[in-house]
């Protein structure tokens, strides 16, 4: 689904704070994997979903997203292939409008627009279909504005939304960073439902080890703008945190020294209001 050939980026090239955020990085990604991606402040986490978004521009090597060379697509052409969930709530949202204006948006993303006023019956019928599979109460609330929400309800509506049209890749970026733990856990297990419920491509930040380990199929670590361990099948089963932490040590123990705070070894959601994810190159 994804085949990543030799990025690179470097910020502020030819500073003193020139960083280099891709190194050169390699790795393909099968239809139907569910990857979190574990790593240390400015491993390159995010700036990778970026490169695979658009959002920057690579220097180097191509990314292809099934069988379609994107490495040079604008970022808003590529929207149509992907799904991208952040780690702030309010980004992936419009406040202002309501539950079924925001759905209705991000239904329509990707294709022809007209004139046409209303929304269709057919339309809302599905929204309701859709926001009553999260058990939130949301379905009720569609005339609401989605600004009156809370952060974990409008954190479930988008990744509704991100999802409505089953895009080629899901990109979700820390995004329970933002929520307390009892809210974040539940948004965890609407993920793992929709994701693998749809069968949709994913590829998830996240800087708790036991949220890498105990969701998805395979485990990718980076560091330095490297993939540094990538693991699946049984040998992602049997890990735990104290085998994965052990492994961080093995592999970049500057990484475990200097990020503790970030590189949670607690239970599934415990650091979920821990400082979110800032690329130091960015």
């Amino acid at each position: 689904m994804l085949k990543i050939t030799g990025i690179s980026k470097t910020f502020n090239k030819g500073t003193i704070n020139e960083k280099l955020a891709l190194d050169e990085l390699s790795i393909t990604i099968n239809d139907g994997d569910f990857i979190t991606v574990i790593g240390g402040n400015g491993a390159g986490k995010s700036t990778l979903l970026n490169a695979i978004c658009g959002t920057i521009a690579v220097e180097s090597g191509s990314i292809e997203l099934d069988g379609k060379d994107i490495t040079h697509l604008k970022e808003a052409k590529r929207a149509k292939y992907l799904g991208r969930v952040f780690q702030d709530p309010m980004m992936g949202t419009c406040a202002d409008m309501s539950v079924e204006e925001n759905l209705a948006l991000a239904v329509r993303r990707g294709k022809t627009r007209s004139l046409k006023w209303g929304m269709p019956k057919k339309d809302r019928e599905v929204y309701v279909e859709e926001l009553a599979k999260l058990n939130l109460g949301l379905e009720e609330r569609l005339s609401n504005k989605v600004g009156l929400l809370s952060g974990g309800q409008r954190q479930a509506i988008t990744l509704l939304m991100a999802t409505l049209n089953r895009p080629e890749l899901l990109l979700l970026d820390e995004h329970t960073a933002a929520l307390d733990p009892k809210t974040a856990e539940k948004v965890l297990a609407l993920t793992e439902q929709i994701v693998e419920g749809s069968g949709i491509t994913t590829l998830m930040i996240t800087h708790n080890m036991q949220d890498a380990i105990t969701y998805g199929n395979r485990l990718i670590m980076m560091n330095a703008g490297k993939v540094i361990y990538d693991v699946s099948g049984e040998e992602k089963k049997n890990l735990t945190v104290k085998s994965l932490l052990e492994k961080f040590e093995e592999i970049a123990p500057s990484v475990v020294a200097s990020d503790k705070m970030v590189l949670s070894a607690g239970t599934k959601t415990e650091d979920a209001q821990e400082p979110q994810d800032q690329e130091t190159a960015e």
